[in-house]
């Protein structure tokens, strides 16, 4: 019973993707692979005992298809690896004249050698033991090798990569995120850094750890923040936009004009006005700080009149200054659905500086708002409801 319990425990877990991400992982790899043979076939033509397509591109598919995200999956370990890798299997190759100890050597020094140059890519070792175990055919390429199959090979594979996981849906290359754009130009850190889990907590978990992990550390802070996230929800329970969010949406339309929009801001004491269709279809978004930006406000010098020059229509027909809302709304805005938990909602108004989401259905029509306001009583509620609710139920057994 315990040998079973022990083959059992050596089983992998079923993975968490689901069926479409396996099939699109299965037929980029057939498309990566077909499309690299294919134009390699053509670029170098049909020659007798030309080498088209090598083994080690078959375990580069598996990483660039199935796993894009990962480290060794990306541009440069590609390419930097496998040629790193090549270049030292065909020294080894010509150096040592015993296979094996030279096909050793080769994956040994590809190793130390992706690690110094940040390129560390599995098949790459693959490559350095083909270079020296290839066969007669490989042997008589030499030097050649390296630029004619595994560059061009690693360079066509790489090409439909990005192709085909962009037009699937998958961001590659997935490139480490710059640090947070500091929105006061202050030494603060972001404000969801402040609490909970820090940056500095997981570098220093990673360092005791001190192996390769095939994940970033830009992906594992993501999954341990929206750990986080579902630990809340878990808690407090959920909250949904639709639950706290204004209805009554003070909104404009394309063509209103400056001094409206600026009327409409200052009378409702608002920061926000979206901007819709005739169909209520959200279309961008206006915002006190867009009119600064455009009356060139950033001085208090001149500030009542450059804001009324901003505002003043101009009579003649023809001018290069704004006049309607249209003309300096955002049209890229960030959405919130009706049905999305506001602990979502936490980091993009904590750390990206939102005001306001505006909430919209299926058809992108504007159904409500959810501000800083909004999360915060809400909020406040969820944490002031768990803090009571014990209490109250002490309460009522006593009674």
């Amino acid at each position: 019973m315990t040998n079973w319990k022990w083959l059992l425990s050596v089983f992998p877990k079923p993975g968490s993707i689901d069926r479409f991400e396996r099939m699109r992982a299965c037929t980029g790899a057939l498309f990566g692979i077909a499309l690299t043979g294919a134009c390699t076939v053509l670029l170098l033509g049909k020659v007798p005992g030309a080498i088209w397509l090598i083994a080690p591109m078959g375990a580069s598919a598996v990483l660039l298809f199935a796993v894009p995200a990962s480290p060794l999956a990306q541009p440069w370990s590609i390419i930097g690896g496998n040629l790193v890798a090549a270049l030292i299997g065909v020294t080894c190759a010509r150096l040592i004249g015993e296979p094996i100890i030279a096909a050793a050597l080769a994956g040994a020094l590809a190793i130390a050698a992706m690690f110094a140059l940040r390129c560390l890519h599995p098949p790459s070792g693959a490559i350095a033991l083909t270079a020296v175990l290839g066969g007669p055919a490989i042997q008589a390429l030499g030097y050649e090798f390296v630029l004619m199959p595994v560059a061009l090979n690693s360079v066509l594979l790489l090409l439909a990569a990005l192709f085909f996981n962009n037009a699937t849906g998958r961001r590659y290359p997935h490139l480490m995120q710059t640090e947070p754009v500091k929105l006061h130009d202050t030494t603060n850190v972001a404000p969801m850094a402040r609490v909970g889990m820090l940056p500095q907590d997981l570098d220093i978990a990673l360092r005791r750890y001190n192996q390769v992990l095939d994940v970033s550390r830009d992906d594992l802070e993501r999954i341990f923040r929206e750990t986080e996230q579902q630990v809340y929800l878990r808690r407090f329970g959920v909250t949904h936009c639709a639950d706290v969010m204004s209805h009554d949406v003070v909104s404009v339309a394309f063509g209103t004009t400056l001094q409206e929009a600026w009327d409409l801001l200052h009378a409702h004491r608002i920061t926000v006005l979206p901007v819709v269709d005739r169909a209520r279809r959200l279309i961008g978004i206006v915002t006190r700080a867009d009119f600064i930006d455009h009356a060139n406000l950033g001085h208090q010098e001149g500030f009542a009149e450059r804001l009324r020059g901003l505002l003043r229509p101009i009579l003649q027909s023809h001018s290069d200054k704004p006049e309607v809302v249209g003309q300096i709304m955002r049209k890229e805005v960030r959405l919130a659905r009706a049905d999305q938990p506001i602990v979502e909602l936490v980091l993009p108004m904590s750390d990206e500086g939102l005001h306001a989401l505006p909430v919209v259905d299926d058809e992108r029509r504007l159904i409500g708002i959810v501000t800083q306001s909004d999360m915060i009583a809400a909020l406040y509620e969820s944490n002031l409801l768990q803090a009571v609710t014990p209490a109250l139920a002490e309460l009522t057994t006593v009674s």
